[in-house]
């Protein structure tokens, strides 16, 4: 502990150096990619960048575009607690997913997470379907806080449309839907819709997330693992049945461990003798 808190008055070339030291001497294995260049890696590998005999036209998509959507989303994703103690493939294949048929959803929302797999020649992540729900899940919160997505009564399908009006407000949506564990709802939500700090009244109901003066969307969510909102449910194990009666017999060594003073001892070895006499006393030779 002395070592990690002088490490923290020391430049971070010096940390660099010695955490180096400490992965090697350890035999620590620390994974080299963070998950924006794990997102990359793994969209690199889909087979949708280029039209094929197994890839339809329509199904193309351009490699930027996706990629800075799925990153998007991704971001999104673990901004909502759905990535932390995860595996992130899954979560990459779902947001990869979103992403794709947000682009051209005319084309593509009738395209099953499955197929889309199988079209990019890739496998599908089993937990991906969960996580694909769960994204969908936060996107229509957030919508629920846009004036002009909010009237337009929107399902998990129907909002793939709007996506990118989503991800631009994302940081200000995900304030607004969500609240922490503890229950303070974000400052955004403390003010009155359509007026932040600095705007005049020319300005209320015209702010750059479209909320409506006077009403407000519905109450902030918890903003907590997916573990903790719906915890697993827990049988509860059936108490053995109990065979005591209370008429058991007890053995002497185990009376004698309830003995503390002499004068006990005294007395249980004399009721011991009384107890073995009193049958040659009722039958007598």
């Amino acid at each position: 502990m002395g070592a990690i808190c002088t490490l923290l008055y020391v430049d971070l070339d010096v940390f660099s150096s010695t955490y180096m030291q400490i992965v090697k001497l350890l035999g620590l294995d620390v994974p080299s990619l963070c998950l924006a260049e794990l997102v990359k890696t793994y969209c690199n590998s889909f087979k949708l960048f280029e039209a094929s005999p197994s890839v339809p036209a329509k199904y193309v998509e351009d490699k930027e575009k996706m990629l800075s959507r799925t990153l998007q989303l991704v971001e999104l994703a673990s901004e909502t607690w759905l990535v932390t103690g995860r595996h992130p493939l899954p979560v990459i294949t779902a947001a990869t997913f979103l992403a794709w048929q947000s682009l051209q959803p005319a084309y593509r929302l009738s395209c099953s997470l499955a197929r889309f797999c199988k079209l990019a020649n890739v496998d599908l992540p089993y937990p991906a379907s969960s996580r694909l729900q769960e994204l969908l899940a936060v996107l229509l919160r957030m919508a629920e806080h846009l004036a002009w997505l909010r009237v337009l009564r929107l399902d998990k399908r129907s909002v793939v449309k709007h996506i990118g009006d989503l991800l631009q407000h994302r940081h200000s949506l995900v304030r607004s839907a969500f609240r922490d564990g503890t229950g303070e709802v974000e400052t955004l939500e403390k003010e009155p819709l359509g007026q932040g700090q600095g705007q005049g009244e020319g300005e209320v109901g015209n702010n750059s997330l479209g909320l409506l003066q006077g009403k407000r969307p519905a109450s902030p969510a918890l903003l907590l693992p997916p573990c903790m909102l719906k915890p697993p449910k827990r049988t509860c194990p059936t108490p053995p049945v109990s065979t005591v009666t209370g008429e058991e017999d007890i053995s002497d060594s185990e009376i004698e461990q309830y003995l503390r003073t002499p004068q006990e001892v005294r007395d249980f070895q004399r009721a011991q003798a009384a107890k073995q006499a009193a049958p040659s006393v009722a039958n007598p030779p």
